[in-house]
């Protein structure tokens, strides 16, 4: 049986006060302690159930968990000290006012608390998803029908001119990253959005509190500017990273260029990749704790640190799991549209926004938005959750949210309003 931490554990030494046997030393009256039957080394008296104190001397802060109940002898019931059929019972449940249990979580805590907070305000949720995932579909059908070019036919054969088919590529792939920014900007202020807003819909629901939008708004609109200024700081810090990376090989401009660019992009790419998941909970430490940019970043830094592998493969499971959701949604809509209308394919084949027909490009709209109330939720609450987990496993923020939940047994002194950052 493992031992928890603050608890001491059944049967480890004497608790009456008594020597134990065959030590040599005497007992309080003055004579050495009886024997028991078949040389068993336990005392004849043995302590009443319940009573094993926490060691002295040990402040630590053990996770919460549910007070345990009290028979009509004031003995607990359940828990430590609870003797059932097979011997001693097992620690106390973790408390759970809301979405989440009180204790360090696991990747299916994680995602469950997500999908759990999506159906308990799911009118909230939806209110934030469709509103920005329609806004965003809008602006973008717009960008890619009007405003941004058609990426450059590659014409040339690589067999008799490789140089100029190299230029080609370049130039198409520079054409294809032009017309991509502006929509990555569009996803990401709609992303900005939804993660204010959502953040506060999870962090009062981990509570097991309702949160209207409008409450939501009011509470997230003072932090947009600075949820705004590190998005931005994060975005640009990538494609810097990115651009200085592929430079040399861009500048060369030959097949040599070329590798050189693509082995650049790839180490840049894990740098990115890095950073990303260093400073991935910043956004909720500043959306939470009220924090200014570079604050949050170090926090996310501190948070972390030990722990970069376990977060990253719980945000690189969760964007599998949206990214395959979304893939499917969207394919789905993508045939309805082309079996609704077929001139759609050239669109496709040519890769020009411009080719598709006002059908094709709604229909799909339609598939993206759905897409988005499903996918914006679930990385939103995985990201806040995984916030408050590690805040739980190095700071015992579950004790300060039982008290804010306002669960008997714990200290009330902090007021029952505040929220998993405060």
């Amino acid at each position: 049986m493992n031992d928890s931490p603050g608890w001491a554990s059944p049967g480890s030494a004497p608790s009456d006060g008594r020597p134990p046997e065959n030590s040599g030393e005497t007992g309080p009256t003055g004579r050495a302690p009886e024997s028991t039957p078949s040389g068993s080394k336990w005392s004849k008296e043995q302590p009443p159930a319940g009573q094993w104190s926490a060691p002295s001397g040990t402040p630590q802060r053990s996770h919460a968990q549910t007070p345990p109940r009290q028979g009509r002898n004031g003995a607990p019931q359940g828990g430590w000290g609870a003797r059932g059929p097979g011997g001693w019972g097992g620690p106390p449940p973790a408390a759970k006012p809301g979405v989440i249990p009180l204790r360090p979580l696991g990747l299916g805590d994680i995602l469950d608390g997500s999908v759990s907070t999506a159906r308990a305000h799911w009118r909230t949720v939806l209110g934030v998803t469709v509103v920005v995932a329609v806004l965003v579909q809008i602006a973008d059908i717009l960008l890619q029908k009007f405003v941004l070019p058609a990426p450059t036919p590659i014409t040339a054969d690589p067999e008799t001119n490789p140089t100029e088919a190299l230029r080609q590529s370049l130039d198409s792939m520079q054409d294809t990253m032009i017309s991509t920014v502006p929509s990555l900007l569009i996803g990401m202020i709609g992303t900005l959005f939804t993660t204010a807003l959502l953040t506060i819909v999870v962090s009062r629901s981990v509570l097991g509190r309702a949160v209207s939008l409008g409450d939501a708004w009011r509470e997230a609109k003072p932090r947009l500017p600075h949820l705004l200024g590190l998005t931005l700081l994060l975005t640009l810090g990538a494609l810097a990273i990115m651009t200085v990376g592929m430079l040399p090989g861009w500048l060369l401009g030959s097949a040599g260029g070329a590798a050189l660019a693509a082995l650049g992009a790839l180490a840049a790419a894990v740098v990115v990749v890095w950073l990303w998941i260093r400073f991935s909970l910043a956004s909720p430490a500043l959306m939470l704790e009220r924090q200014s940019i570079g604050q949050a970043l170090r926090r996310s830094s501190k948070l972390v640190q030990g722990s970069w592998w376990r977060v990253f493969g719980i945000q690189l499971v969760t964007a599998l799991l949206t990214a395959i959701v979304s893939m499917l949604i969207v394919m789905l809509f993508s045939t309805i549209a082309l079996v609704t209308d077929g001139s759609g394919l050239d669109g496709l084949v040519k890769g020009d926004a411009s080719e598709f027909s006002w059908a094709f490009l709604v229909i799909g709209g339609i598939g993206a938005v759905i897409a988005s109330c499903i996918t914006y939720p679930i990385s939103a609450g995985v990201s806040v959750l995984l916030y408050i987990d590690q805040r739980i496993r190095r700071e015992a923020l579950d004790l300060d949210l039982a008290r804010a939940a306002g669960l008997p047994g714990y200290d009330t002194e902090q007021s029952p309003d505040q929220t998993p950052g405060n």
